[in-house]
């Protein structure tokens, strides 16, 4: 297993599987994984047996999620274009469009070609640390808010999608928005047939109330008549998948940087627009990657790990070794499943990493290799 590699491993990825089936056997309300954030189909035929189905951002995405995962395929894109909506239509169960623009445009096709018509409301209200996935923020143009609806609306839509969250671990919160919710957009829900809550809410992580969670949902649809929805796609695979990466050489400035063959802006891009350490096996992170306190440079087998390409802040993190660190060694970065393997790129040029699949079995076997030919031909 030459690196770099990325390593997707069923038997990591159980434990939220297992959850969202929970989830689904006591509330009734079904999952569909995110395939903006995870699509690395390889792996589909194991997830299949908990989640219903896909949802998607683009014409590609749904496609995909027709063709190898099956189940229910759910559309939605912040704006079609028209020569894109009959083949969307063509391999999608539900539609969502992100305005009433879109909806008034589409709407004939869709209705023509039998899928079940969804609209995404903008609830002005949600959680997210970062300004750059703030989904309802000032100004924002996904979904529409509740002033904006026509009265009639529930005469052209079966359905709705809200997607409010990012990352948010907290019950409390998620629960607080759905009181909320029910007061804006409640007579509207009486007139519905489904309703998508969208993604980000980071149910299968350690400790989260499940059964309080189960017992909302099912509340909820219940009292709507509603078919739930979530769309889980960090949730589906929150440390399930690694990044292997070798040193090929140690820069001695003051702190010693450990080159390795991969990048951040090539192989963790998200780790870089959201600006957060990623987590790495036998090693602690300290919290600033480009200040580092005088009292901590000279703490034990403490290194910056960067990346070899030309970007000068292609650094992965600080981080302070249970041990001392030399050239040839592998490092592997524990949680690169979410929105890590979908943004890859060829910047730099740089050798793009296998992926290989660990099966619930422990067979570990290979399924895709990168050449200079992919990289030759990816912009012609």
């Amino acid at each position: 297993m030459k690196t770099p590699y990325y390593l997707i491993d069923e038997n990591r990825m159980l434990t939220a599987m297992q959850k969202i089936k929970s989830v689904r056997d006591i509330s009734g309300a079904k999952s569909v994984l995110a395939l903006k954030c995870f699509s690395s189909w390889c792996a589909f035929d194991f997830m299949k047996d908990y989640l219903v189905g896909t949802t998607s951002s683009s014409l590609y995405e749904a496609k995909l999620g027709s063709e190898k995962f099956g189940g229910e395929t759910h559309g939605y894109s912040v704006a079609y274009t028209d020569d894109e909506i009959d083949e969307v239509v063509s391999v999608c169960g539900k539609i969502i469009f992100n305005s009433l623009s879109q909806l008034d445009r589409h709407i004939d096709k869709a209705k023509i070609g039998g899928v079940s018509i969804g609209l995404r409301l903008n609830p002005q209200i949600g959680f997210s640390e970062y300004l750059l996935s703030d989904t309802v923020s000032r100004y924002s143009r996904l979904g529409v808010t509740k002033d904006k609806l026509p009265l009639d609306i529930s005469d052209k839509i079966n359905g709705a999608m809200l997607h409010m969250n990012c990352e948010n671990e907290d019950f409390h919160s998620f629960n607080t928005q759905l009181d909320e919710l029910e007061i804006k957009f409640g007579q509207l829900l009486q007139q519905l047939e489904w309703l998508s809550l969208g993604g980000g809410v980071a149910f299968t992580t350690e400790g989260y109330p499940l059964d309080e969670f189960s017992a909302r949902l099912k509340d909820l649809a219940n009292k709507y008549s509603v078919q739930i929805y979530l769309e889980p796609g960090e949730a589906s695979v929150t440390e399930s998948t690694s990044l292997v990466v070798t040193v090929i050489d140690i820069v001695d400035n003051e702190v010693p940087s450990l080159i390795v063959d991969a990048g951040v802006e090539t192989h963790l891009l998200d780790a870089l627009v959201y600006d957060y350490t990623p987590e790495l096996i036998g090693a602690d992170a300290l919290d600033d990657k480009n200040s580092i306190p005088v009292d901590k440079i000279n703490l034990a087998n403490l290194y910056r790990v960067a990346g070899r390409t030309c970007l000068a802040g292609d650094i992965f993190g600080v981080y302070q070794f249970n041990r001392p660190i030399k050239i040839g060694d592998t490092l592997t970065f524990s949680d690169v499943g979410g929105y890590s393997m979908v943004k890859k790129n060829y910047f730099n040029g740089i050798k793009m990493p296998s992926i290989y699949l660990k099966k619930i079995s422990g067979i570990t076997k290979l399924v895709k290799t990168f050449g200079y030919e992919d990289f030759r031909d990816c912009l012609s």
